[in-house]
């Protein structure tokens, strides 16, 4: 091979940039199998730089399997297999449409109000955890003592949930909750109802244990029990204060027969409470585990309350289900952090969460309500706008011919993000594309710009 010169810039070690085009040009082939290198003093000469430099390039090469020495006779590009041969970049294959720009608007709905979040407190009260003794531990495989018992407290004064700190489980996300109940329930039932639309990351967790789908049909004014009766399953998973995408809440008659159809079939219900703080017309609705703890499993978190980032939630387990659990999961670690457990059981325990729900609901309401009223305002009857009551989003039934994919295709050249619902359904589609958008981290002045430019993009 003739001697390369090319360029060196000063960003980065030299050693390291000659390294990097060696590698590149050996992947792509350029430089092909047994193909005789230029020699360490060759290549320092013609890219003027120390032999010590092209010796380093050379030798990382060496030990990466890239080239081979050969004593006297020099360096050699050796053999790579087409497995681990890289696919060429994307403007060397085809040509590619030009990527959008990061969106000015996101109407994401996971994401929660920042300015708004109490930061002073949660760094004292992180600060003052970081100094205790506990805080330098592994922890409590199934979450720390002194956050259950405030969990447990604020169920039973918030949601009529009687729950024993030690038949609480605190873990990193809901899916993971949902994984390891799976694995509890897999050897005893083969199948589980789910809703139709639902939360789509429990039918994954499902599947991963490989439980078998049936559906029930959720509706914009709630779901159709009528034949639950006929269905095979005794696990059925369900969001009955806020459903997930529509946003209605089950009334009590339905939550009754759910009851009763648990204890017949000596099942258990999964109750997904994800975020039943939030509701603006009326207090939120008693939960199912305050009807009868013994049929129902409960799942709540903090992600949408209070802070997608702490990563901490939670589930109140059946005695019979708890016992099995503590056998099971006994030797493994907690996932959730220890230091964020014990900020938040401090934050718990000096009232702060209190306040801060309270607060929010607040700010969530007139954000809501904002929202809404600039939809009506610049779309009139070509919508329609579904949860408007609780959540932190709405869903937009638009009245088009347009696809979901075109809608969203369409926001995005506006500048705006806007998410689809079509990944919640498995069988029961509807009529006409419905988009979902989030609110919780967008301003007031926000709102009524995305909403702005989604009617350009769709009227």
């Amino acid at each position: 091979m003739k001697t390369t010169i090319f360029p060196l810039h000063d960003d980065a070690p030299k050693y390291k940039q000659i390294y990097t085009r060696f590698k590149r040009w050996i992947e792509r082939g350029d430089l092909p199998a047994h193909e005789q290198l230029p020699s360490i003093r060759q290549l320092a000469d013609s890219l003027q730089v120390s032999r010590n430099t092209t010796l380093m390039a050379y030798e990382q090469l060496v030990a990466e399997g890239y080239i081979r020495g050969e004593g006297r006779k020099g360096y050699f590009v050796n053999e790579l297999e087409p497995l681990f041969a890289p696919a060429p970049a994307p403007s060397e294959s085809k040509q590619q449409t030009e990527p959008l720009p990061p969106p000015l608007i996101d109407f994401r709905a996971g994401a929660v109000d920042h300015t708004h979040f109490p930061l002073a407190i949660w760094r004292r009260i992180a600060s003052h955890v970081l100094t205790a003794r506990e805080s330098y531990l592994y922890g409590n495989p199934f979450g720390e003592m002194c956050l259950r018992e405030q969990i447990s407290a604020y169920l039973h004064q918030s949601r009529g949930v009687k729950a024993d700190p030690d038949a609480i489980i605190v873990g990193s996300s809901t899916q993971q909750m949902l994984v390891y109940v799976g694995h509890l329930l897999k050897d005893d039932v083969a199948s589980v109802i789910v809703e139709d639309p639902g939360y789509d990351g429990a039918r994954l967790a499902f599947q991963l244990n490989g439980f078998a789908l049936e559906t029930i049909p959720v509706y914009e004014t709630g779901a159709d029990f009528s034949q639950l009766e006929h269905l095979r399953s005794r696990l059925i998973y369900v969001a009955p204060s806020h459903h997930s995408p529509y946003g209605v809440s089950m009334p009590i008659q339905q939550r009754q027969a759910l009851i009763h159809w648990a204890k017949k079939r000596q099942g258990y219900i999964i109750e997904d409470d994800y975020d039943s703080e939030f509701r603006y017309t009326q207090k939120p609705f008693p939960a199912l585990a305050s009807i009868d703890a013994a049929s129902v499993i409960y799942l709540g978190n903090f992600s949408k309350s209070f802070l997608p980032g702490v990563r901490i939630s939670y589930m109140v387990l059946p005695q019979p289900l708890l016992h099995r659990y503590q056998t099971q999961f006994s030797h493994f670690e907690s996932t959730a952090s220890l230091l964020n457990q014990l900020t938040l059981a401090r934050f718990m325990k000096e009232g702060e969460w209190y306040r801060h729900i309270k607060r929010m609901r607040l700010v969530y309401r007139r954000k809501m309500q904002h929202l809404v009223s600039e939809l009506h305002e610049h779309f009139a009857q070509r919508i329609s706008i579904i949860g408007e009551q609780s959540g932190l989003y709405v869903l937009v039934k638009v009245f088009t011919n347009r696809s979901e994919d075109s809608l969203i295709q369409q926001a995005a050249l506006h500048g705006v993000k806007v998410y689809p619902t079509s990944l919640y359904f498995v069988n029961n589609r509807t009529e006409h594309p419905v988009v979902k958008l989030g609110f919780g981290n967008l301003s007031h002045d926000e709102i009524q710009l995305g909403v702005k430019l989604l009617a350009k993009a769709w009227l």
